[in-house]
């Protein structure tokens, strides 16, 4: 995992009422091509952001969706009541580990992701390409 630097990110959902800043470099990027990230992004796949919990800071309201996940193990989905902005995802093993995903695409500037690990490739959409040197992992 990637030590984080000191620097900070910030982002937030489609009409500002959630904003968040966190500690940056990630602990991790990746893309979760599960079922339920499927749904819940309404796209192939789901491109999230592994953060400290600890360095996490948000403002606004936030609405939970508990969901049971492929794995049986629950996902805390959480998004915007406002607009529905999916935000930010919590999975037990996730906060045993003292991180929190961020949906990548809330970050104001995600153009220097790089995505290294992709989950859950058994279920991915069979038009999507998993890239050389990326960590393949079929499930979670």
């Amino acid at each position: 995992m990637t030590e984080t630097t000191g620097e900070r990110r910030t982002g937030g959902c489609l009409c500002g009422a959630v904003r968040y800043e966190t500690a940056w470099p990630p602990l991790l990027t990746g893309v979760c091509h599960c079922r339920h990230c499927q749904k819940q992004a309404g796209t192939a796949f789901s491109v999230l952001v592994a953060v400290p919990f600890a360095a996490l800071e948000r403002s606004g309201e936030l609405t939970v969706y508990e969901d049971g996940s492929e794995s049986g193990n629950p996902v805390m989905r959480k998004f915007c009541g406002t607009c529905g902005s999916p935000v930010f995802s919590e999975t037990p093993s996730g906060m045993a580990q003292g991180m929190i995903f961020i949906k990548a695409g809330t970050l104001d500037n995600p153009d220097e992701l790089e995505p290294t690990v992709h989950f859950w490739t058994n279920s991915k959409q069979n038009w999507v390409t998993l890239p050389q040197g990326a960590t393949l992992l079929e499930k979670q």
